[in-house]
């Protein structure tokens, strides 16, 4: 089975490398990566070039404007030719090499149409420091409502998958990631697999949690999606997942 990573990058450089050197240390062989930069100013696409030849020709990168994180996603797909794939960042970086490994030997089983697991979140400054850690393991469908979603970087499908239901939509400027695990795990129903593992480190100070201002635009944009989707919501019940949040603070794994 080749699976198909892709990497949306812009001005990328001081992060790039990590995520590049977790790529290259998977063991699982059948691996397709697809960088999609967005037109960097800064030597992000140096980067790129300088380790296109370690991938042996498994590399497949462009550089060019965009309209938008979702909008390069959406053309990382597009030019996927795996059957199943998913999203690894540019500032994210597996810190385990059985990864993919692991995740494949999920798909092994022919009714698993998705699969997601956990990530830790690390201090940028040491990333050996947990300071959260977010575990899929309770998620279900219904607590969509709730504001709860299983890790989207985890999040592997069939890249038929896409075709068949939709793409990332554009318009949503947060949580596009949000509205789309929506419609393929609540909306039709695909059956998933919860692996009980770590799949990634991910440095604090995504968009979505970068201050008090974007937090409310991703909750208004999750009100939204579960609208869009059938799912009744209110933005008082999406406030009470911060509780939960203080506790995976509290309890971070070590």
């Amino acid at each position: 089975m080749k699976i198909s990573l892709i990497t949306v990058t812009f001005n990328s450089s001081a992060t790039l490398r990590d995520t590049l050197q977790s790529v290259l240390a998977q063991s699982y062989p059948n691996i397709e990566y697809i960088i999609i930069d967005g037109a960097s100013k800064d030597n992000t696409v140096d980067i790129i070039k300088e380790y296109e030849p370690q991938f042996n020709g498994r590399m497949r990168w462009i550089s060019e404007k965009d309209k938008g994180l979702y909008d390069a996603m959406n053309k990382g797909i597009r030019m996927a030719t795996g059957e199943v794939v998913g999203i690894i960042n540019s500032d994210d970086f597996y810190h385990r090499k059985d990864v993919i490994e692991k995740m494949a030997e999920a798909f092994r089983d022919e009714t698993v149409q998705a699969v997601y697991g956990d990530v830790r979140f690390v201090n940028p400054d040491d990333l050996d420091k947990t300071v959260r850690y977010y575990s899929s393991k309770n998620f279900s469908p219904a607590r969509f409502r709730y504001g709860f979603m299983p890790a989207h970087p985890t999040f592997f499908t069939y890249r038929k998958h896409f075709e068949e239901f939709g793409y990332y939509k554009t318009d949503y400027r947060i949580a596009a990631d949000y509205e789309l695990l929506i419609r393929f795990l609540y909306v039709h129903r695909l059956k998933t697999k919860y692996l009980s593992l770590d799949f990634m480190k991910m440095r604090t100070g995504g968009a979505s949690t970068a201050s008090l201002k974007s937090n409310l635009l991703l909750n208004r944009e999750i009100v939204r999606a579960c609208k869009e989707n059938g799912i009744w919501t209110c933005m008082p019940l999406l406030f009470l997942k911060y509780f939960i949040k203080v506790f995976e603070l509290v309890f971070t794994r070590e």
